[in-house]
């Protein structure tokens, strides 16, 4: 069934749900060989992903994970997920791990869902394990603590078990240069549904479609974001090119995709002149192993930190309250953010959850 959906591909024609229902299907089964299942994400990727296609598959591959039985004032409440897609490779310290505890701490109930490093030297799990924050809930253990602490991380291997048989194949299209269409779905999986999503992506023009995506899925408030490093000077295979953040940044333009559930879809650009920003380059958001970041998190948590990594997490911070309906603005919610880091919040939220 690969093949016949191979060839559709390579003629340029779209996948649709039932087919992508049997193409999930296939990738989950062991029997069919890891070279057959990467030529299909290859054939899928080539063509180019439809907002329609990565929306199926994230349906049917979050259908698949394991449910959070959630109590029903958890689930009526709002939920935040604020994550990046990966693979923008500018080895920056983990802002939104670090914006997600500030949001917890400023009273909004964070599901972050993430895993261990892949193209950075410090993934989600990797800091907060290093934080002494549990890393590998129970799906039940997750649901207890959302109740009890307003934050939980799901470890992503734990609640997919079914991707273990999808790994050789993205194994093979990673070695061979080839990025599949799970660069884009692993913040679209969350097993808890967050009701308020944001997400950043590493090039601007995957705002839109990976919004609609969002929107599709049921998500009420949503933002995808893409910042640009200006002055950069990095090469994309050999060339000049900007880079880009998947997060706002604090040295260049952001685009950004939104939509509520009492507004409509925008898209627009955030201008770092809008906001108090100190001066800073990128290497002023350099991250390093586990240890390091966990020292940079330790110390924006507590106020110590006052330069452009404080800032950088202060507007990251600011866009995910606005998302979560606990700030009215940006502004408000760099407020707010600035308050819960230097009031000692923070700091407190990092002790309560590293007690569980």
């Amino acid at each position: 069934m690969l093949n016949d959906f191979i060839r559709q591909l390579e003629a340029g024609v779209a996948l649709g749900p039932p087919q992508v229902t049997a193409a999930v299907a296939a990738l989950v089964d062991e029997a069919i060989a890891a070279e057959t299942k990467a030529a299909f994400l290859t054939a899928l990727a080539r063509k180019g992903e439809t907002t329609e296609e990565i929306a199926a598959f994230a349906r049917e591959l979050r259908d698949r994970s394991v449910p959070v039985p959630l109590d029903a004032d958890t689930r009526a409440g709002e939920i935040l997920d604020v994550c990046g897609t990966g693979g923008d490779r500018l080895n920056t310290f983990n802002i939104s791990t670090t914006v997600a505890l500030v949001c917890a701490a400023a009273g909004v109930t964070v599901a972050k869902h993430g895993n261990r490093a892949i193209t950075s030297q410090s993934g989600s799990a990797d800091v907060l394990e290093a934080l002494g924050v549990p890393v590998e809930l129970s799906p039940e253990q997750v649901a207890a603590s959302l109740r009890s602490h307003g934050f939980a991380f799901l470890f992503a291997p734990k609640f997919h078990p079914a991707f273990k048989h999808i790994g050789p194949a993205r194994k093979l299209c990673a070695e061979r240069g080839q990025r599949t269409i799970f660069n884009f779905l692993g913040p679209l999986l969350n097993p808890v549904r967050p009701s308020a999503q944001i997400i950043g992506v590493p090039r601007p023009e995957l705002c839109e479609p990976m919004a609609k995506v969002l929107q599709s899925l049921g998500v009420r408030r949503g933002m995808v974001v893409c910042g640009e490093v200006s002055g950069s000077g990095f090469k994309v295979q050999g060339s000049e090119a900007p880079a880009f953040l998947d997060e706002l940044s604090t040295l260049g333009e952001t685009t950004i995709a939104e939509f509520y559930h009492d507004r409509g879809f925008a898209v627009s650009k955030l201008s770092p002149k809008d906001f108090p920003l100190q001066p800073a380059a990128l290497a002023d958001l350099a991250g390093g192993d586990r240890a390091a970041n966990a020292e940079i998190v330790r110390n924006v948590l507590g106020g110590r930190e006052r330069g452009p990594k404080r800032d950088a997490v202060l507007l990251n911070a600011a866009a995910a309250l606005f998302v979560a309906g606990r700030a009215k603005s940006f502004s408000a919610g760099w407020e707010l953010a600035a308050q819960t880091l230097d009031g000692g919040q923070a700091t407190a939220k990092l002790a309560e959850l590293s007690r569980q």
